[in-house]
């Protein structure tokens, strides 16, 4: 059987750019524009956060992150569990290609880091995203949500050193793509996965990516794997391409986390989403828009962080009353962060919770 096409320089060379890193020829203007941004999460985020969320943390976690309605944030998805050997992000934008960075003048260059500092920018500075935004980028010159999430690579400390495309097969496996194969779709494009979404641009094979990666100052080190699934998590989603649930289902029990999920997971049409969730999670951790507490196993401990009134997005009044009964009678736990959304309260609280459900 054929190899697999192999990315990993043309992703090398995006990581570069997007990260300003020396040599690699990102315009001065964008460089000025997301530095300062690189900065503060680094210095927030990664220092203070990891810390802190890696305390709430219980010992012997499994090693793998499934991190639903990801939208470009591998950037939090590394800070909260620094530990995970393989890391899944899905959400409804697709990779991109990682190829068209090649040969693109100075002015398209700009044009299409303007767009990708423009999307992470709440990522990076209020730590929630933008769907308009993530939307825009799935299309131009340049692959927005992967070029999102290499940044968050580089913001944790490390780099990629190889990197694929696959698709999800109806049974949960991973096919990945050939040469030839890449070469038969170059004609075609991806269909996007919300009906409001802007449509990609770019050929099906490049809707998943998997890169592999290591500490920046240790290139030989044991490669880490992150993995980015388009994937559409409603009930309609999951039925229309059953692999993906299927895929995560057979890794066991992951840890997994959420934030800023525009309250979907409360929502009965995402229902098998839930579901997954609740039956694999050893321990997740969550802004408000998180697995509603009821529906939980008695079994699992919650534990509250910061404060919460209401929801950011009015939604849901009895499943929101019932969060706000439950950090009412817990003690207040200091919440150093921001993590997601704030609630919907005129101070904006800080707010997050975990849930612990051993073996």
């Amino acid at each position: 059987m054929a190899a697999p096409l192999e990315l990993g320089p043309e992703v090398r060379a995006l990581y570069d750019v997007v990260n300003c890193l020396p040599d690699a020829g990102a315009p001065a203007a964008y460089c000025k524009r997301v530095e300062p941004r690189f900065k503060r999460f680094r210095e927030h985020w990664g220092t203070k956060g990891t810390a802190f969320l890696k305390a709430l943390q219980p010992e012997g976690l499994p090693k793998e992150l499934v991190y639903p309605f990801a939208g470009g944030d591998l950037m939090m998805g590394l800070a909260t569990y620094p530990e995970a050997e393989v890391v899944t992000t899905l959400s409804l934008e697709l990779a991109g290609d990682p190829r068209r960075l090649k040969g693109l003048d100075a002015a398209r260059l700009t044009k299409s880091l303007d767009a990708i500092a423009e999307a992470a920018a709440s990522t990076l500075s209020s730590n929630d995203s933008k769907s308009v935004n993530l939307s825009k980028i799935q299309q131009g010159d340049l692959p927005g949500q992967l070029a999102m999430h290499l940044m968050g690579l580089a913001l944790n400390g490390r780099a990629p050193v190889a990197a694929r495309c696959f698709r999800v097969e109806p049974d949960g496996a991973l096919h990945y793509y050939t040469r030839e194969e890449v070469d038969a779709l170059e004609g075609k494009t991806a269909e996007k996965l919300k009906s409001n979404w802007l449509p990609p641009d770019f050929s099906p094979v490049f809707a998943n990516v998997e890169v592999e990666h290591v500490p920046v100052n240790e290139p030989a080190a044991k490669p880490r794997t992150w993995r980015h699934i388009a994937a559409n998590l409603s009930n309609p989603g999951n039925e229309a391409a059953p692999g993906v649930l299927k895929h995560l289902a057979a890794k066991g029990r992951v840890a997994a986390m959420t934030k800023a999920a525009s309250y979907l997971l409360w929502r009965e049409d995402f229902g098998l989403t839930r579901q997954y969730l609740v039956e694999h999670a050893r321990f997740m951790i969550s802004d408000s828009t998180g697995v509603p507490l009821r529906f939980w196993p008695k079994t699992c401990t919650i534990q509250t962080y910061g404060a919460f009134d209401q929801t950011f997005l009015r939604t849901g009044p009895t499943l929101q009353g019932e969060l706000k009964d439950e950090f009412a009678k817990q003690p207040r736990r200091a919440l150093p962060i921001r993590f997601g959304y704030p609630d919907g309260s005129p101070e904006k609280k800080s707010h997050l919770f975990t849930v612990d459900c051993p073996p």
